[in-house]
């Protein structure tokens, strides 16, 4: 098969997928050394075809294919969609609309925590994909005969795996627990860039309303110029740099290059003014304007706390066959240990009536965690009178 390279070929394609109820996408692309991703190839399957689009080649115009993606009278099956979709969303700024994601299908039906498309293939149909060219050089051209073939096979196996979910969701009564999970993924809010919010991006946890005022501005600045340059984050400055310079904030740019993490001389380049000045815009904030911070203080025994919610979590997660990590993250069972209205998706829709209340009740000893046969189990407990 030869893949797409003109505008022409690439328009009369998508004319014939949008004929049907549901394509797969998939996309093959570079950022190792650029801030946005770079598209090289995307590829597609209706239940009757399947195509490689050459992103690269000479004087192609994506627009069919964007349009596709935007049609909603089309689903737009994925896999781990929210590279494919922010890809998109630089490219077109558009968000496709219907999407099923078949990883988050998976983790729904209990295939357990984010597997991987091959391990998934492997499961639902038996068949072991050939993973040689999954770290190919996708910008070289001409394109090979064997990573067009991996390209195809990645979208064809992905409509077997997608009927097959799908079918399992049905007969399970859990359509719409995929469907609330595809809202996060279709809100441009997902994709959006923003150089004020890089600081959440951060691991690292600041403990002074000072540290994280400068952990702010020196992350936004980090972000502005990455992407006025087009490089990685890391190639501008490191993240165990920034977390150190919130920590020090240094004020001057002697002051800079005495902190170890930086590189030796970095402060004397064109950018160590511009440190100083990020720190200073930090120190000068007025502690009000900080956002709250996303972890709150937990009570006492809050420790204890979260961990018998993690054995909940765990109980529920396999007597239902659910992965657990889409039902509540660690970050969830924390929130909901310090504060019972937490803002926290396991408090609400499907997943606070199969794990929500009963993390409530027992937090506050209306259940009990109790060993029956050799498994654990939630016991309603009954508090004396009085």
């Amino acid at each position: 098969m030869q893949p797409i390279t003109t505008t022409s070929e690439l328009a009369a394609a998508c004319r014939r997928m949008a004929a049907h109820p549901f394509v797969t996408i998939d996309t093959e692309f570079l950022r190792e050394t650029t801030y946005y991703p770079l598209l090289c190839v995307a590829q597609m399957a209706s239940p009757e075809e399947a195509a490689v689009i050459d992103a690269l080649a000479p004087g192609i115009d994506l627009a069919p294919f964007y349009s596709l993606l935007a049609d909603e009278k089309v689903m737009k099956v994925f896999h781990a969609a929210r590279q494919d979709i922010e890809i998109v969303w630089h490219g077109a700024k558009l968000i496709p609309r219907p999407i099923f994601d078949t990883q988050v299908a998976a983790m729904v039906l209990g295939y357990g925590d984010s597997i991987s498309y091959d391990q998934l293939v492997l499961r639902v149909t038996g068949d072991s994909l050939d993973k040689s060219h999954r770290f190919t050089d996708w910008t070289r051209r001409p394109l090979s005969e064997a990573q067009v073939a991996y390209a195809i096979s990645d979208v064809t196996h992905l409509r077997d795996v997608y009927l097959a979910l799908l079918g399992d969701l049905e007969r399970r009564g859990r359509t719409d627990w995929v469907q609330d999970e595809m809202q996060v993924l279709t809100s441009p809010e997902t994709y959006r860039m923003e150089p004020e919010n890089a600081w959440q991006r951060l691991k690292t946890r600041v403990r002074k309303p000072r540290e994280l005022a400068v952990l702010i501005e020196v992350a936004a600045w980090r972000e502005r110029e990455a992407q006025s340059r087009d490089v990685p984050r890391s190639r501008v400055l490191k993240d165990e740099v920034i977390a150190d310079i919130a920590v020090q904030a240094p004020t001057s740019v002697d002051k800079l290059g005495h902190l170890r993490s930086l590189p030796k001389g970095f402060e004397r380049s064109r950018w160590g003014e511009a440190i100083v000045g990020a720190v200073q815009r930090g120190l000068e904030r007025d502690p009000k304007t900080l956002p709250r911070p996303l972890r709150m203080q937990p009570p006492a025994n809050g420790t204890a706390v979260v961990e018998l919610l993690k054995v909940l979590l765990r109980m529920i997660s396999e007597r239902h066959h659910v992965a657990a990590k889409v039902i509540a993250t660690v970050d969830d069972l924390e929130r909901i240990a310090a504060d019972d209205a937490a803002d926290v998706p396991a408090l609400s829709g499907w997943r606070r009536e199969l794990f929500g209340e009963k993390a409530l009740a027992l937090k506050h000893g209306d259940l009990a965690l109790a060993i029956d046969r050799g498994k654990v189990a939630a016991v309603p407990r009954e508090r004396p009178p009085g």
